[in-house]
């Protein structure tokens, strides 16, 4: 799939990452507005797929425009988007969302009521979502995923990514400026 939702999947990580932002995105009907993403490549040593293909990370070397999902320190499920043509190794961090649709599931996922901390950052995200291994590998395209274009043109801001300890000076992280839902602030 290389389109969809107005975006173009083949596209540079980076290209994607921004594109990605204002974007609405659910899961069997939960999920909201897309605030938050960081770009990651095979080039990048704080990426999955620098030392190639494992059967870790063989989902980011797949076709783009589906889910890779991981587990982050064995304990948060992580969802990225694969971008880049097949067989490239990139994709991009869902970092965080606005809360829009199916609040109640994810507060009972979550087990707060706070929306401000439902999915401001990719554990909760995925926690909030009802991301699992099961989604590694699946399509944007369709079922249990909906990703729809941005419908306003969003003010986007970039920064250095957070939570990693290599490349740490990227400016591959993108967020929505002025939006109280980011994981933490933008610099």
């Amino acid at each position: 799939m290389r389109r969809l939702a107005g975006i173009d999947f083949e596209a540079p990580a980076t290209e994607v990452a921004r594109a990605l932002i204002g974007a609405d995105l659910q899961v069997d009907g939960v999920g909201g507005l897309i605030v938050e993403t960081e770009a990651y490549d095979e080039d990048d040593p704080a990426s999955h797929s620098h030392r190639g293909p494992t059967p870790r990370n063989a989902t980011m070397f797949g076709p783009p425009g589906h889910a890779y999902v991981y587990r982050s320190y064995g304990l948060h499920w992580c969802l990225n988007i694969v971008c880049c043509r097949a067989g490239h190794g990139a994709g991009v961090l869902i970092r965080a969302l606005e809360p829009r649709h199916g609040l109640d599931a994810m507060r009972q996922r979550r087990g707060l009521a706070d929306p401000r901390l439902l999915c401001a950052g990719p554990g909760r995200l995925a926690q909030a979502l009802g991301i699992t291994k099961a989604h590694d590998g699946l399509p944007l395209s369709g079922p249990p995923f909906a990703l729809s274009l941005a419908t306003l043109m969003h003010d986007v801001r970039c920064g250095v990514r957070i939570g990693i300890s290599l490349a740490v000076e990227q400016p591959w992280r993108f967020g929505l400026v002025n939006s109280r839902f980011l994981s933490r602030p933008l610099r």
